[in-house]
């Protein structure tokens, strides 16, 4: 019986939730004073921020991996890609995999999670070099009665990954581009590992992973591309970026010695870079609200965010500019044979 209730309950949560996205995503008549957004070539700043604040919503509870508010929040995401006609993999959005609770659940029946992936065809489709950008959309629900909303980790980065499927929509990229919005981040980077090993994506043909987690806050305006220290043949292409970008983009955060600021293995980059892929991580220093009940839209600076993202957009046009003459070669690791 209380199975039953259960999910009565979480069913009535997500067709409420569902019905608060809808509601959200509505037009509606525009206020009579509204707020100036930042003006951007690359970026919708309406949407953008619009996106991230309906998956920052508290009816979405956190959106952890499993639950009704997880499962609204792919839905409208699915939604979007539709809405951009991005090209299935296989005859689906969504892709599924199966994961054993922790030890510490009340719970022995396995949580299953979601990725959604949908790819932009390139001007060769199917052939070539592929990019993958990935952002995970889960976060951490509720944690002692408070919910977790994740407006900067991580909705600002899944919003930031739909402007980028926006832009290459209307401008054909010369390569495929695979968008991976990732589920189950926050335990373990396990959307992305399973990605990696579902054999749906032929990993010998990805050249490089884009991944944004955490890029619209910032005290110093600073947004950081990690990852060039593993691959220092991509600095190049961060540098070209950074020249036009409109936010402080520095390169750091990779170098084994700095311990706990070693971001290399604390994201969904991590499942490419164990794959032997190379990767740019672009994200943005812990702040006071990071992994607090406080990580709320409302303590977004819109003009850092709408900045960064557009920053993001001109990653992503460089990279698949670049992707067949860019140097992927990896430092090789201290101690190994190739490094003496």
């Amino acid at each position: 019986m209380r199975k039953q209730v259960w999910t009565i309950a979480a069913g009535l949560f997500a067709f409420l939730a569902l019905a608060l996205v809808w509601y959200l995503n509505t037009p509606k008549d525009p206020p009579q004073q509204t707020i100036a957004l930042p003006q951007s070539d690359y970026v919708d700043a309406g949407e953008l921020l619009h996106l991230t604040e309906l998956l920052s919503n508290d009816a979405l509870e956190g959106r952890l991996i499993g639950t009704p508010g997880n499962e609204a929040a792919r839905g409208f995401l699915r939604k979007r890609f539709e809405t951009l006609r991005l090209t299935k993999i296989g005859n689906s959005y969504e892709h599924p995999f199966t994961i054993l609770p922790p030890p510490e659940s009340d719970s022995d029946q396995p949580i299953q999670g979601v990725n959604l992936l949908g790819l932009v065809e390139g001007q060769n489709p199917g052939d070539g070099r592929m990019l993958v950008i990935s952002a995970h959309y889960d976060h951490l629900g509720i944690v002692d009665g408070e919910i977790y909303n994740g407006a900067d980790d991580n909705a600002s980065g899944v919003a930031s990954l739909i402007a980028v499927a926006d832009w290459f929509s209307r401008h054909t990229p010369q390569h495929d581009i695979l968008f991976a919005l990732v589920d189950g981040e926050e335990e373990g980077q396990l959307g992305a590992r399973a990605l990696i090993r579902s054999g749906e994506v032929d990993l010998s043909r990805i050249a490089l992973n884009l991944n944004f987690d955490m890029v619209s806050r910032s005290d110093k305006d600073e947004l950081y591309a990690s990852g060039t220290y593993h691959y220092p043949g991509l600095a190049p292409l961060v540098e070209n970026v950074a020249a036009n970008s409109r936010v402080t983009l520095l390169m750091g955060h990779d170098r084994p010695e700095q311990g706990p600021d070693d971001w290399t293995s604390l994201s969904d980059q991590a499942a490419f870079h164990d794959a032997g892929i190379p990767f740019i991580y672009f994200g943005v220093e812990d702040h006071s609200d990071y992994h607090k009940p406080t990580d709320d839209y409302d303590a977004i600076p819109m003009g850092f965010f709408v900045h960064s993202a557009e920053t993001l957009v001109m990653a992503a046009i460089a990279a698949d500019q670049s992707l067949d003459e860019l140097d992927m070669t990896a430092r090789p690791v201290e101690g190994s044979l190739s490094s003496e």
